[in-house]
């Protein structure tokens, strides 16, 4: 068994979940496995080893979780994207639309060095909305996003377009 392959096996599918007709991808059971773990971090790194990074952003709030791994995979730093009023000094801030109405995302106003190359990772990406406006707010405040690493993919959700312009690299795709 390969180990995307393995990966796969060791996320939950949990049907009707937090709604009827959702299947949700549980990614506790991968997490709880240190090989598991490290595979996930390893593959998630490895397509920016030769990037440059200085810097990764995890997005709220899983991102939290595989950002400071890889950021130490990559030899980077390492900040964090949250919803609003969750950083406790001055922060900068990208709205976004969603279905019905919209969202923020901030980060510290001097999370990023300007000039600095940026990696954004997430466990998931779906409509790609807070990528998308990570990715935003991380090249206004002077980075330059070299991609964007996600362990899945709702491909169905095409949330790869609101990421063009930016390498976009996912470990599993549903």
């Amino acid at each position: 068994m390969t180990d995307r392959e393995r990966l796969h096996a060791a996320i939950r599918e949990i049907p009707d979940f937090p709604t009827p007709g959702v299947l949700f991808r549980d990614i506790t059971p991968l997490l709880q496995d240190a090989e598991m773990l490290r595979i996930a971090c390893d593959a998630l790194a490895e397509p920016f080893k030769d990037m440059n990074v200085a810097g990764v952003v995890g997005v709220e709030s899983r991102g939290f979780i595989f950002g400071p791994p890889v950021a130490l995979a990559l030899g980077a730093g390492f900040t964090i994207a949250r919803k609003p009023g969750k950083l406790p000094w001055k922060t900068e801030r990208e709205s976004y639309e969603l279905e019905y109405g919209t969202d923020t995302i901030e980060m510290h106003a001097d999370a990023i060095r300007p000039g600095s190359n940026v990696l954004l990772i997430d466990d998931l990406i779906a409509t790609g909305g807070t990528a998308g406006a990570t990715a935003a707010l991380v090249e206004r405040m002077g980075g330059n996003v070299v991609g964007c690493s996600f362990l899945i993919e709702l491909s169905v959700l095409e949330g790869r377009k609101r990421l063009s312009g930016f390498p976009v690299e996912s470990v599993l795709v549903y």
